[in-house]
């Protein structure tokens, strides 16, 4: 009898392993945070960045390309314009704030829709 095989992170929302583990370097780094900002891009790109729990800042902008030495050239010329972007979502740290503090700095960081 031949068993069906599902392929990790097929129909969902899975960080790579290496996006993975950009996010805990930044978390680390970062002792105020309580998330990373992750925006991917259509070009492969991504931009990441830690916040507080304001909504603010909690690291520098990193962006970063997985298995390259260098982000791509069109973001090295345009710095990867929100026209681009593909997905972009908050990597919360573990307790994760209350769901209206999570809804607070999504819309302060990523903005709205409407």
């Amino acid at each position: 009898m031949a068993t069906k095989q599902h392929k990790k992170g097929k129909g969902t929302v899975s960080p790579e392993q290496g996006e993975r583990a950009m996010i805990e370097g930044i978390l680390e780094g970062s002792p105020d945070a309580v998330g990373v900002a992750v925006i991917r891009l259509d070009c492969g790109c991504r931009k990441m960045a830690a916040v507080n729990q304001s909504g603010d800042p909690a690291s520098k902008i990193i962006m970063y390309r997985d298995n390259a030495e260098s982000i791509c050239d069109q973001c090295k010329t345009d710095n990867g314009p929100f026209m681009r972007v593909t997905e972009q979502f908050i990597s919360w740290k573990s307790p994760e704030p209350d769901a209206h503090t999570q809804k607070m700095i999504i819309a302060k960081v990523l903005g709205t829709e409407q």
